[in-house]
């Protein structure tokens, strides 16, 4: 492995860090196979099951929702737990010693998860296993912006999504597969599948130790001989150190670690989120677009769509088998949409995928819902009226996938200096954590007091998003990690302020360069001696 270089290393990382986030994804979409297998119901006391016959077998009625909520949000709990954690080990002991740890986590939440006996001990198990997927969220996407070029970096991670809703999908057919053992009421149906998720786990520890460190984070540590050797192996076929692009890419790195060292007091999680001694950089702002943006990607519908599809299925008239195939096929719907994100994230840009995105998942709730309210309001047309809705469900998980599943999580990765990275993406996971575990408490009651009409709720705050992110929110796509400082040196917080500082400052970084001199440096430098003397005056 270590012999690899270009091409071969690039998608052989790819893979590896796929590992990871097919864990992640099949770890989400196993709790909802579970929440409806008889003995789990039974043993963490949340209900009952009847015998529907031999097609149906037993099937679960959940008597305590609340309960049964508070089991899959405490996980979310543990993964904001664990992402704090993992940003400052990240940053300490380096990307592949925090993914290697962030494993062992996840190692011992699913055995505990697996041999749960109470609703306590399970409690408990998820908290642990959300501590892990925290530690493994905040690094990976980092790890994988870190070796990536600056004009496939979206694409690059984008793909490992592919395989993160591959995890949701194969968590989904697995349990449906569970449910016709024997009459449906085997532990095997819950405990198999928590198990499971150990095997990609372990797969992705054993890859790890052979796997190249970030050479960014290895220049911060000072370790110049093995960064050069890893960039010359990334940006090259033939792992050429004076390759001309691995020699400028290491540049700007050095110019870039040796000013971020003269500002290290604003490294603390405290420091960052009130933008203490950032030299001018406004990191503060960064943490409040990286939070907004992981919270608002929740509050644009995936969540309400994943919980009330299965009743637009049932309400159309299918069976509770072929509402099952649907939602199965919905997810691989999923799936395929994310390829569409690999194309499109770098060619088209961040901020237009946002922009299209809400558009199409706006128009697709707004009409699932009203076509579901006239599934009710006219049952002897369920099958008109519960099919278009079906097709708008179909049509918003398509458009999420290709769009705002993989934007939020990319940009936290893009956006913050070199020495915080992996703090800077932690505080996306915890937007991500925030938006999760309020949602999973927030929908069942929203779908019990008001219906249907909460897909129209979610679907407006998709249109208000639009504004949100055409004045805040910046380009990232085809700019270097280090040229995106530029961007957020502007003293102001707005979006065309911040380009007109970006070309400034670069038309003055390649002046220096041309004249012989360090590539990034000067300019900044310049931005923090004119911030310091603001704050004199």
């Amino acid at each position: 492995m270590s012999k690899l270089s270009g091409r071969k290393l690039y998608y052989t990382i790819n893979a590896v860090a796929g590992l990871a986030i097919f864990f992640f994804g099949y770890d989400q979409g196993m709790m909802g196979g579970v929440n409806t297998s008889p003995d789990y119901v039974r043993v963490m006391k949340l209900g009952y099951s009847t015998y529907e016959g031999p097609s149906e077998g037993f099937v679960a009625t959940i008597t305590e929702p609340t309960r049964q909520g508070g089991i899959v949000s405490i996980y979310y709990f543990g993964t904001l737990l664990g992402c704090l954690m993992g940003g400052v080990l990240g940053d300490r002991l380096g990307r592949i010693k925090t993914m290697i740890i962030g494993s062992v986590w996840v190692l011992v939440g699913a055995a505990l998860q697996c041999s749960a006996q109470n609703i306590a001990w399970m409690c408990c198990a998820r908290i642990v296993n959300g501590i892990g997927t925290g530690y493994l969220n905040a690094i990976v996407p980092v790890w994988s912006a870190e070796v990536a070029t600056h004009t496939s970096r979206g694409a690059f991670i984008a793909s490992e999504f592919t395989l993160n809703i591959f995890g949701v999908v194969v968590a989904y057919w697995l349990e449906f597969a569970l449910g016709f053992i024997g009459d449906g009421t085997s532990q095997v149906r819950w405990r198999f599948p928590i198990a499971f998720q150990i095997v990609p786990v372990l797969a992705f520890m054993a890859c790890l130790p052979m796997m190249p460190e970030s050479p960014r984070w290895l220049i911060k540590m000072g370790r110049n001989a093995e960064a050069r050797e890893i960039l010359g192996r990334l940006r090259s076929e033939d792992g050429d150190v004076e390759a001309p692009r691995a020699v400028r890419e290491y540049e700007d790195i050095i110019a870039t670690v040796a000013l971020e060292k003269e500002h290290a007091s604003r490294n603390s999680y405290l420091s960052m989120f009130l933008g203490r001694n950032d030299g001018g950089l406004h990191i503060a702002r960064r943490v409040q677009l990286s939070i907004w943006l992981q919270i608002v990607q929740e509050w644009v519908g995936i969540a309400a769509i994943t919980v009330y599809a299965p009743t637009i299925f049932a309400e159309a008239g299918y069976a509770a088998r072929k509402s099952q195939w649907l939602s199965g096929l919905n997810d691989i719907t999923y799936m395929l949409s994310t390829l569409l994100a690999v194309v499109t994230i770098d060619r088209l840009g961040r901020r237009i995928g946002l922009w299209w995105g809400a558009v199409g998942q706006g128009i697709s709730l707004i009409l699932a819902g009203a076509f579901a309210r006239l599934l009710k309001d006219h049952p002897e047309k369920a099958s008109e009226y519960g099919g278009a809705a079906a097709l708008f469900v179909f049509m918003y998980t398509a458009i999420f996938g290709a769009t705002w599943l993989t934007i939020p999580w990319v940009y936290p990765t893009e956006t913050f200096p070199l020495e915080v990275r992996a703090k800077g993406n932690a505080f996306g996971v915890v937007g991500w954590s925030i938006g999760n575990g309020w949602l999973t408490l927030l929908n069942p009651v929203m779908f019990n007091r008001i219906g249907e009409n909460t897909l129209h709720i979610f679907g407006a705050i998709n249109f208000l998003s639009i504004p949100l992110v055409w004045a805040l929110y910046p380009e990232t796509a085809n700019r270097t990690l280090e040229e995106i400082d530029f961007l957020f040196m502007s003293d102001s917080p707005w979006v065309w302020n911040e380009e007109a500082n970006f070309r400034r400052l670069k038309e003055e970084s390649e002046r220096a360069r041309a004249e012989g001199k360090a590539a990034v440096a000067p300019p900044v430098t310049e931005v923090v001696e004119d911030s310091e003397k603001k704050d004199l005056q």
